[in-house]
């Protein structure tokens, strides 16, 4: 028996919603003779199913085991279809290969002047659009069309199809580069992460400018201009660059601004700009400047103008909770945060299906910080043991070390005694096999091994021989990002100073607002 995670008709047919399904079966329907026939019955019996189970479906006796195979790929191709023709799916770049088709068909019955009618509005769509790979395809129908049948739609057609070629050819050549160069350095933050030492960066930077397109950046269209900020996105988070990170994304997310209609065609890109800006102001700590771009991301996903699709959906709300979860986090507000937890719940249970388990557990993360920094222990706890605990979990190492090491200090902070030596024998373990240990996490390991054989009235000197050694890297290029995945100074001043850690970040949080004011207003 196939289980369901492994059946992608079965997860297609539940991912479908009640206005899909019955569209789709009037879609079935339109033919007479489909009514009863075998593909509806597949539909009608897994849309009832709470899981893929192939032997009730050879019990209801209208398939048998060697028909059931071919059955399954013709129930899926009619969904695809039935959905193709959804307005809710449609977007521009399936309107212009819907009217390139169109056009093919046209030209195969000898209408060629429909057929290029018909291309040359399907061109102008995809330039306003900026889909030229479309367009290349379009130009290239044409010349088949002009240098076939004489059609003596224009003078000097046939050089001004070139001209167009030419030029598409040219910036579909530049865009490419440009994407390939961001995949390619997105692959290596996967597989080698953020540059550690000189070494890796002087590494990480000539590949970036060997591969890096000699362009003027006034002079690019959206579509390269957008490929050219997010490769230089990638380079600035590899390199860890807050500045520049925060640079190349507002230039991202002022494309948008400038091409409004770009939103609806590349919703994805919209948040990931959006998102990536927002990463940046965390990183610049600018409570003010997240406040307004998360204000205007929220107002245009609420907007009837932004599309609406299950990945919008969840995609939307990871991008939109996570950084309101940034924001309490950014100004110490703890305690009011957790007012959002249910909803973030709710949509996690709703979307699971949808968001990859790394997200789900970055969430988590999130939660668990959000409850440790409002002192409540027992909650953090919940929330790092889902993270802990998860043996076939595929995460970060260095976010997998933070939520072990946050844990054991959760567990400390709870008074929980008699878990605390197993606590600490693992994370020690946990961490002794990571690759590439930064100084941070050697100073944490160090002060882990000693934690259980220190006596309550000599923890404060501990803690502050800790945080003195700690505060030496808190600015080193290469050992400050462990500090934003857990704030682990405030911590330790939280018990040195006898504070609220919420009421040290608050304070921290005003300071630096104070300090850097025009730190970021121009771009």
């Amino acid at each position: 028996m196939t289980t369901d995670h492994k059946e992608n008709l079965f997860i297609l047919v539940k991912s479908l919603s009640k206005s899909e399904k019955r569209q789709f079966k009037l879609y079935a329907g339109r033919v007479e003779a489909n009514q009863n026939a075998k593909f509806l019955h597949l539909f009608n019996l897994l849309d009832r199913a709470k899981e893929y189970n192939e032997k009730e479906i050879f019990k209801k006796n209208f398939v048998t085991k060697q028909q059931l195979s071919n059955l399954k790929a013709h129930l899926y191709r009619q969904i695809l279809v039935s959905l193709r023709m959804n307005p809710s799916i449609q977007n521009a770049r399936m309107q212009i290969r819907e009217q390139l088709d169109f056009a093919t068909v046209l030209y195969q019955k000898g209408l060629y002047k429909q057929s290029l009618k018909i291309l040359e509005k399907a061109k102008s769509i995809a330039y306003r659009y900026e889909e030229k790979y479309l367009a290349f395809e379009i130009v290239e129908l044409e010349k088949v069309i002009e240098s076939q049948y004489i059609t003596r739609s224009m003078s000097n057609r046939a050089e001004q199809l070139i001209q167009d070629a030419t030029e598409l050819a040219e910036q579909n050549e530049l865009c490419s580069e440009l994407s390939n160069l961001s995949l390619q350095l997105y692959e290596r933050l996967i597989k080698a992460g953020y540059a550690k030492s000189d070494e890796e960066f002087r590494e990480v930077t000539k590949f970036f400018f060997e591969r890096l397109p000699n362009v003027e950046y006034e002079q690019m269209g959206f579509r390269e201009r957008m490929w050219y900020c997010k490769a230089h996105v990638w380079y600035s988070l590899l390199t860890q660059d807050f500045l520049s990170s925060f640079k190349y994304a507002t230039r991202w997310v002022e494309l948008f601004r400038q091409y409004p209609r770009m939103i609806e065609s590349h919703p994805v890109f919209y948040l990931k700009a959006n998102n990536f800006l927002l990463e940046a102001i965390v990183l610049i700590k600018h409570p003010k400047r997240f406040k307004t771009v998360l204000r205007d991301m929220q107002a245009v996903l609420a907007s009837d103008q932004f599309p609406k699709n299950d990945n919008l959906k969840a995609l939307s709300f990871l991008y939109s909770y996570n950084n309101q979860l940034n924001l309490f986090f950014l100004e110490g507000e703890f305690k009011p945060g957790q007012v959002i937890v249910p909803e973030i719940l709710a949509h996690i249970e709703r979307l699971q299906n949808k968001i990859d388990p790394h997200h789900i557990m970055l969430l988590y993360y999130k939660l668990g910080c959000l409850y440790f920094g409002g002192d409540d222990y027992e909650n953090a706890i919940v929330y790092l043991n889902k993270i802990v605990q998860n043996k076939g979990l595929k995460m970060r190492e260095d976010l997998l070390c933070f939520a072990r090491v946050l844990n054991l200090v959760a567990h400390y902070e709870a008074g929980y005694d008699y878990h605390i030596d197993s606590h600490i024998r693992d994370t020690y373990k946990f961490l002794l096999k990571m690759d590439d240990l930064h100084e941070v996490q050697k100073s944490m390991i160090s002060f882990i091994r000693k934690l259980g054989d220190i006596y309550p009235h000599d923890l404060k000197v501990h803690f502050k021989q800790l945080h003195a050694e700690l505060k030496q890297y808190e600015d080193d290029p290469y050992e400050r990002r462990a500090f934003l995945y857990l704030d682990i100074l405030s911590w330790l001043e939280s018990k040195i100073e006898n504070k609220p850690i919420a009421q040290i970040i608050k304070a921290k949080a005003l300071k630096h607002q104070r300090q850097h004011k025009p730190s970021i207003t121009h771009h």
